[in-house]
């Protein structure tokens, strides 16, 4: 998760049995985008993101381990943690790769 979004959706996934981490909890505050997505794509974590500089890192062709983007403020939080839900249960790491799902 990245720092701009809500703990809850990390909380509400991780009931759901989902190995989610968070930009604060990996000492990632203040990191750039490009460092948070290469950090993910060693981890091979998806990141789940409200801020489009996400989706100009992809536009240049920075690889990465998949992207899960809301625009804020359009969906509760219900509906964000059912999208991605969605998304974790129909893709694969091998599909998200470079991949952007738009929630």
């Amino acid at each position: 998760m990245d720092e701009n979004v809500d703990g809850a959706i990390a909380d509400g996934l991780r009931r759901q049995g989902l190995n989610v981490t968070t930009t604060p909890e990996m000492n990632l505050l203040g990191a750039t985008d490009k460092e948070q997505v290469v950090f993910a794509l060693s981890q091979s974590r998806v990141i789940f993101t409200h801020d489009a500089d996400f989706l100009r890192l992809h536009q240049r062709g920075v690889e990465h381990s998949g992207i899960a983007f809301a625009r804020q403020g359009n969906r509760s939080i219900r509906e964000i943690l059912q999208s991605l839900l969605q998304i974790y249960n129909s893709q694969s790491l091998d599909s998200m790769r470079n991949h952007i799902e738009f929630i």
